[in-house]
């Protein structure tokens, strides 16, 4: 998503108003990660509500560590951690309830810079939108998947339901996408790190 802000011209130059000063350990987790085949845009942190970013939380919901927990109502994804604590992300998930994935799942497949390929059913729904990308479109600054997809099975099948990134960072904390759940990219990078294929994933809503 394009970034443009207002500016004010002084004395010749422009000038975008400061609002409060954020934490440079912030600013520093939404910069623009390392080691990355595509340079990933920094999040402008005055865009998205403190709640939505990334922090350690406490967090008493009795799963083992390791498992992600997904409050769909709240827009939070918990990674249970040792000792009582998660690490929590902000999401966005579906718009439409009839797409909602509820339930449990595990990560069958992990990728960096996915391919991304609607379904069949998004083809038939809104073939004037997706019917060209039926073939798939590679990985990169445009995929809608972002910088890394989880891939969630049952019973060694694909749910076609994915934790995954955007292109669209300011839409996380709001119903936006097609029932899968979004994440800041600087936060799928990060999940993607701590997770292993064959991790439980619990959907909540």
């Amino acid at each position: 998503m394009p970034l443009t802000l207002a500016a004010c011209a002084t004395g010749g130059r422009n000038r975008v108003a400061e609002g409060p000063r954020i934490d440079p350990q912030y600013v520093a987790m939404y910069s623009t990660p390392v080691n990355e085949p595509f340079a990933i845009p920094p999040v402008d942190l005055r865009r998205v509500d403190p709640q939505w970013w990334r922090q350690e939380v406490a967090y008493d919901g009795g799963e083992k560590p390791g498992t992600i927990v997904i409050d769909t109502p709240g827009h939070h994804l918990y990674l249970v951690q040792a000792g009582g604590t998660a690490m929590r992300y902000g999401v966005g998930v579906g718009r439409e309830e009839a797409l909602q994935f509820k339930g449990r799942a595990t990560i069958g497949r992990k990728a960096e810079w996915p391919t991304w390929t609607p379904t069949g059913n998004m083809i038939r729904r809104d073939p004037d939108r997706y019917a060209a990308y039926a073939r798939g479109l590679p990985g990169g600054l445009e995929n809608p998947l972002g910088a890394r997809a989880l891939y969630l099975y049952r019973g060694g099948s694909d749910t076609h339901f994915r934790l995954h990134g955007t292109t669209e960072p300011y839409s996380i904390g709001t119903n936006v996408s097609s029932g899968c759940v979004r994440l800041m990219n600087q936060d799928i990078v990060d999940l993607y790190s701590r997770v292993s294929t064959g991790a439980q994933v619990i959907v909540k809503s």
